[in-house]
């Protein structure tokens, strides 16, 4: 039977985060590392940026003006996601409502986290990247469509082709994840682990020296 095929498309208010290197700490500050849930972390996500030293809004932050609260995309500078390897920082854009974010090319292992959690991040040439921050900073912009399926974004009169390695393009056109892949191979494990653990009853019973009666 043929394969059906799947489409998965993101859409949605994109806001323009120009600055590069933006690193993980600036997404998400180490105070707000205290949980190991995925709870809670919208409000520290880019905290810093968005929030003076009294907790206010700051309203220059893109994110914090209309109709850019509502943003699901981020065109975003060079090498975002540097830093850190805390998974918290996408866990906070998740929750924060960013479902992408449109770069040159971004950290490893926040690409890595990234894809774990269900973020895509579509890899541009410089040269569209700067035509859609340009495209996003107006606010009349309509909105953004990101076709994970055909690999093509589309702002306005700007259509542009985009980068995703196969895998991570298949997993977000899928709804998978890393946890889901394991327990798909749950009955697999259990019995591994099973024949482990009689591998070692056994060991240990040869291994039992013969005591005299």
């Amino acid at each position: 039977m043929k394969e059906k095929h799947m489409k998965k498309t993101i859409k949605g208010i994109a806001a323009p985060l120009s600055l590069a290197n933006v690193d993980t700490d600036v997404i998400m500050p180490k105070r707000f590392l205290i949980t190991i849930t995925r709870e809670g972390l919208a409000d520290g996500t880019f905290a810093d940026l968005r929030f003076n030293n009294s907790g206010q809004k700051r309203p220059e932050f893109i994110l914090n003006k209309s109709p850019w609260t509502n943003a699901k995309i981020l065109i975003v500078g060079d090498n975002f996601g540097c830093g850190s390897s805390r998974e918290h920082a996408v866990w906070g854009m998740r929750q924060l409502g960013i479902k992408a974010c449109i770069g040159t090319g971004f950290a490893g292992i926040f690409y890595d986290n990234a894809r774990k959690n269900g973020l895509a991040l579509p890899i541009v040439s410089h040269e569209i990247r700067d035509k859609l921050l340009q495209f996003a900073k107006n606010a009349n912009s309509p909105e953004v469509s990101i076709e994970i399926d055909t690999q093509k974004i589309t702002a306005g009169e700007i259509s542009a082709p985009f980068e995703m390695d196969e895998a991570t393009r298949t997993s977000l056109i899928q709804g998978r994840d890393d946890t889901l892949d394991t327990l798909k191979y749950a009955s697999a494990i259990h019995d591994f682990e099973s024949s482990l653990s009689n591998q070692m009853l056994s060991l240990i019973h040869i291994s039992e020296p013969t005591r005299p009666y």
